[in-house]
């Protein structure tokens, strides 16, 4: 049986294709057997889409040397006991069932500068986790201590919605989808505004010059706070969701999947992008991401879930060459290389409860 598979994903298709095809604005660049293509690419737009997948394979340059200075930095975030159950759904059209433990007494540190990466397959509790933190999603058990621009230290559980809202001046978030993040009825510039004006911070021409700053910063032009979302890419869309979350000049950004709708190359410019604002704005992240190709690249530090509890953490160099769970080293072993000649379909390592 002959299977066209067609995905964004360049890692995939070395693991599974026997050739590939590989197009560039409508337009077929090139073709040729999966080998060819990926060690010998002839076409320029290929060979950049190859080389950004392999970036993501290494660290970032701007991430060097950076542990040190981390280990001294004081702890802006830390999570204990955090709890959240989903009672079973009842209704007419609706089964029972039992609830369900979607998160399961989590406790991690996040420390000021640093980024830390949540990962884990679909529904160990990655984003759900993120939501407790925000208090999108309200958990039923442990802390969260948040230490405030000001040094003083904040139980975020115990804050009613007006300290709440101050609260979230400095935690904001990145959504995965930057489609349907977007309110398409707004501006870009009423879109990236909207959270200082709500605030009360900015108004009338103060606000539309700090929001072409902002533009600016993401590496868009101040004339498109006058475009509507549909007429920017996605990689596009994203940099204005980036721009919106740092409006209020946060300490914490909670970024849940914000490069998995992107594109190979689209994703690596993203990525930088955050490390360039983090180290020029100061910011920590919560970087929530199933691709650890994506993590092994941006984070320090990385936690692994499953099933709603942390199972491991540690440096993200060493728990990517030297993985402790059996969970994490299945995880490990299901990433794909961008190189078809290590195929690792014989070396698969499968993990079960106990």
């Amino acid at each position: 049986m002959a299977v066209l598979f067609i995905t964004h994903d360049m890692g995939v298709v070395a693991e599974i294709a026997d050739e590939v095809a590989v197009m560039h604005r409508g337009r077929l660049v090139e073709h040729g057997p999966v080998e060819d293509v990926f060690l010998a690419p002839q076409a320029a737009y290929s060979r950049m889409l190859i080389q950004s997948v392999l970036r993501l394979e290494e660290p970032a340059p701007q991430r060097a040397h950076r542990a040190e200075r981390l280990e001294a930095a004081p702890v802006l975030l830390k999570v204990e006991g955090l709890t959240k159950v989903f009672a079973p759904r009842k209704g007419l059209f609706r089964r029972g069932g039992e609830a369900v433990q979607a998160v399961a007494g989590v406790q991690l540190d996040l420390r000021e500068g640093e980024t830390l990466g949540i990962v884990g397959e679909s529904g160990s509790g990655k984003t759900t986790l993120g939501r407790c933190i925000l208090r999108i999603l309200e958990p039923e058990g442990g802390s969260i201590l948040l230490r405030r621009r000001d040094g003083a230290v904040t139980e975020v559980r115990g804050l009613d919605r007006a300290g709440l809202r101050h609260a979230h001046r400095e935690m904001r978030m990145i959504f995965q989808d930057p489609y349907g993040s977007l309110n398409p009825r707004m501006t870009v510039g009423e879109v990236v505004g909207e959270p200082l004006l709500v605030n009360g911070l900015l108004s009338g021409e103060a606000l539309r010059r700090r929001v072409g700053e902002l533009l600016e910063m993401v590496g868009l032009p101040a004339a498109a706070a006058e475009r509507y979302p549909h007429a920017f890419s996605g990689g596009q869309r994203q940099r204005i969701s980036i721009a919106r979350a740092v409006a209020l000049n946060p300490k914490l950004i909670v970024a849940d999947e914000a490069t998995s709708a992107l594109d190979v190359s689209i994703r690596a410019q993203v990525l930088d992008l955050l490390l360039d604002m983090q180290e020029r704005l100061g910011l920590s992240f919560l970087f929530i991401s199933h691709d650890i190709g994506v993590v092994r690249y941006f984070c320090d530090r990385m936690a692994v879930m499953y099933r709603g509890r942390i199972v491991e953490t540690g440096p993200t160099e060493r728990v990517c060459s030297a993985p402790e769970h059996g969970y994490t080293r299945a995880l490990l072993s299901a990433v794909p290389s961008a190189d078809p000649r290590r195929r690792g379909l014989g070396r698969r390592s499968r993990y079960r409860d106990g």
